[in-house]
């Protein structure tokens, strides 16, 4: 169903189901999904893709050009996953020549006034709560819950099932499985909550724990804890993910308990 004051350019791809209220703006180069729900006075841009069954809530915009002065018109897309919930106010601006691509995966949350820049990656099931602001080139993991206020620096990683607390500066690397809190950012305990939610056993988040307690609460360097858990733990993927995430850190990971910035 489509509003008859919805403006919809006639090359846009809009699937036959898809629900459009009064006062949206549709661009040329838009492709959305069968089943998704379009919300007053929305405005998407060219290079949009928005996947089947989700819903953008009034005001918010997807695909503007990147807020980058090396920006020079080329041509990108900004890409959102199925069922995936965007909110009010959001704003997602599509890529660069770095990436060619902005994306957020499916079955996402992107709370109210939220804003996710240019060449970002967002995994899938995250959830951003209320003014997460997330600036170029920043790589998200699957089940990454931010909350709200939450400012992350340009090319910083957070991993997959880590968690962010509320008005938090994030400068550094987070890795994945953890919480993190405090100023400046550091490591608060893992994720438990989490990580029981998504089906891990007592078991995966005992290791999980461990390999942690080495490198953030022994106060051991970052190279030196790292061999003592390549030594100590047999090999397992959530071992590999943890060490290969901090080896492959290019802006270096956050500190520990009182290891300061």
């Amino acid at each position: 169903m489509i509003q008859p004051l919805a403006y919809i350019h006639p090359q846009a791809k809009i699937a036959e189901n898809v629900v459009i209220e009064p006062f949206v703006v549709i661009h040329k180069d838009v492709v959305i999904g069968e089943g998704t729900w379009i919300g007053s006075n929305v405005t998407i841009m060219d290079g949009a893709r928005i996947g089947k069954n989700c819903r953008i809530f009034p005001g918010a915009v997807i695909s503007g050009e990147p807020q980058d002065l090396k920006f020079a018109g080329e041509i990108t897309t900004a890409e959102i996953g199925d069922n995936t919930t965007i909110r009010e106010c959001v704003t997602v601006n599509r890529g660069t020549k770095d990436k060619w691509k902005t994306t957020i995966g499916s079955n996402c949350l992107i709370q109210a006034y939220s804003h996710i820049a240019h060449d970002c990656e967002v995994g899938n099931n995250c959830i951003f709560s209320n003014s997460t602001t997330l600036a170029g080139h920043i790589t998200i993991g699957n089940n990454v819950v931010l909350a709200g206020l939450v400012a992350i620096h340009q090319f910083v990683k957070v991993g997959s099932y880590a968690f962010v607390t509320g008005g938090s500066l994030v400068r550094k690397d987070v890795p994945p499985y953890v919480k993190a809190a405090r100023e400046p950012l550091s490591y608060a305990g893992i994720n438990s909550v989490g990580l029981r939610r998504r089906g891990f056993t007592n078991e995966q988040i005992d290791e999980i724990q461990e390999i942690y307690r080495v490198l953030f609460v022994k106060h051991n360097n970052v190279t030196k804890a790292l061999d003592m858990i390549e030594a100590e733990f047999k090999p397992t993927e959530i071992r590999d993910e943890i060490v290969d995430f901090i080896r492959n850190s290019n802006r270096g990971v956050m500190k520990g308990f009182g290891m300061g910035s």
